[in-house]
């Protein structure tokens, strides 16, 4: 649970003061598969953009925030597990790597960096849509889960 002070409020006994909020956490995933599975939400929801990590990732035209807006596929595991597509975590670079694996012929170099690169190679293809590339992250997650049992 997250506490959270509100701005101040009347309470019953005719005062304004902050009032102490309990919120649910949000919910994070923990294994590769369900690492799969968020990005692909994340990216039927906001859409695949083949480029950058975002658009308009120096925010100079739009004011939408960066999770809301259209993503790549590294960007989207990297938001499904950590909330922002800048951070990095050893979940999200194991299901990059895992994805990267599955994407055709496997890169030259095994870096997150080329692996990462592969993978948005794939996501940058033209004609590339939103709906194959979940499709090829649902299919990992039941890949990932098959070999995990």
């Amino acid at each position: 649970m997250i506490q959270k002070l509100t701005d101040p409020a009347n309470v019953p006994g005719g005062d304004r003061r902050p009032v102490l909020v309990a919120l649910p956490a949000p919910v994070r995933p923990s294994t590769v598969a369900a690492t799969f599975r968020a990005a692909a939400r994340v990216l039927a929801a906001n859409g695949l953009y083949q480029g950058d990590y975002v658009p308009d990732a120096r925010d100079r035209e739009m004011c939408v925030p960066h999770f809301l807006r259209p993503m790549s596929i590294v960007a989207a595991l990297k938001c499904a597990v950590t909330g922002d597509h800048r951070r990095d975590s050893l979940l999200a670079d194991e299901a990059i790597a895992v994805l990267a694996m599955r994407l055709g012929e496997p890169p030259v170099w095994g870096d997150i960096f080329s692996l990462e690169a592969h993978v948005d190679d794939w996501g940058d293809v033209e004609g590339r849509t939103t709906e194959c590339a979940v499709a090829v992250l649902y299919a990992a997650a039941d890949a990932s889960e098959q070999v995990a049992a």
